[in-house]
């Protein structure tokens, strides 16, 4: 295994995460421990800089097995989908409470009292895990002390029906490399999220998701709401057989659009053409 991806395997040439020991060379090697992210969202980078392009985000309440922490930067990796970077360890805690909702809407605010006339003292995006402590009213308490409108949050052991829909609710949210919030979010971002949303488990990147996610649709059969449509390097979702929802670098934000007018443009002007459309089973 001495040719691996960096991405989804916690090796570095000094230290590997222990299970890996026998198939990874490594002066060292650790078992790691389970913290949660504490901020709202959180950017991991392939090297400890701050100055380095965002791999993807950790989500308040996700799960990170940290292997290392060094002046100031922890290295681990994200349990839900397998990345693994570096990231600020001041926002990573003990894991030592379980989630029992996720937020359910596209950002919402956190408050010191349940009154929305209090101001706003944080938010969380769609995804975020809390553990609920009690109802106050059309508030929950979370675990925090903070309190968050009741009627955005969801079960973690409930998802969503129609992950297109939850695509959806992100048209207009601005283009970020990287970002898998309202704040900014990437083509593989978006459809992470959504299918997540729906407890479709989702790589990160478009290579990953293009070789792990459903079966290939026959060219010329006809097409479906919620097949997901690759180029080498992007991916969108389609919302029937004519329009492709996807976030972009061309619109710089998430849109809908006509699936062939954008086949068109960027078979022309960045990705090429379609390699595969997929359909989930």
């Amino acid at each position: 295994m001495s040719d691996y991806d960096r991405r989804r395997t916690p090796a570095r040439g000094d230290i590997a995460a222990l299970h890996l020991k026998g198939f990874v060379a490594a002066r060292r090697y650790v078992e790691g421990h389970t913290m949660r992210v504490i901020d709202e969202a959180i950017a991991l980078r392939p090297q400890p800089r701050s100055d380095q392009s965002m791999d993807t985000q950790a989500l308040h309440g996700e799960e990170v097995i940290v292997y290392d922490i060094d002046e100031g930067w922890a290295w681990g990796q994200i349990v839900s989908d397998g990345y693994v970077g570096y990231m600020p360890a001041d926002s990573l805690d003990e894991a030592v409470l379980t989630p029992s909702h996720s937020v359910d809407v596209l950002r919402t605010f956190l408050y010191a009292a349940p009154d929305i006339k209090c101001p706003a003292v944080g938010a969380l995006p769609m995804g975020a895990k809390v553990q609920m402590r009690g109802l106050r009213g059309d508030f929950v308490q979370l675990a925090s002390g903070l309190f968050v409108w009741a009627a955005h949050l969801l079960p973690v052991a409930q998802v969503r029906s129609d992950y297109v829909a939850t695509a959806e609710s992100f048209i207009g949210m601005p283009y970020l490399w990287g970002g898998k919030t309202c704040l900014g979010l990437d083509c593989s971002g978006l459809v992470q999220i959504a299918l997540q949303a729906s407890g479709i488990p989702a790589p990160r990147d478009t290579d990953m998701m293009l070789a792990e996610l459903g079966e290939c649709v026959p060219e010329g059969a006809p097409l479906r709401r919620g097949d997901l449509v690759f180029w080498k390097g992007h991916v969108g979702v389609l919302r029937d057989g004519h329009r492709l929802l996807h976030a972009n670098g061309y619109h710089m934000q998430v849109v809908s659009e006509s699936f062939l007018e954008a086949r068109a443009r960027i078979a022309q002007k960045s990705y090429g053409e379609v390699i595969a459309i997929k359909r989930l089973t």
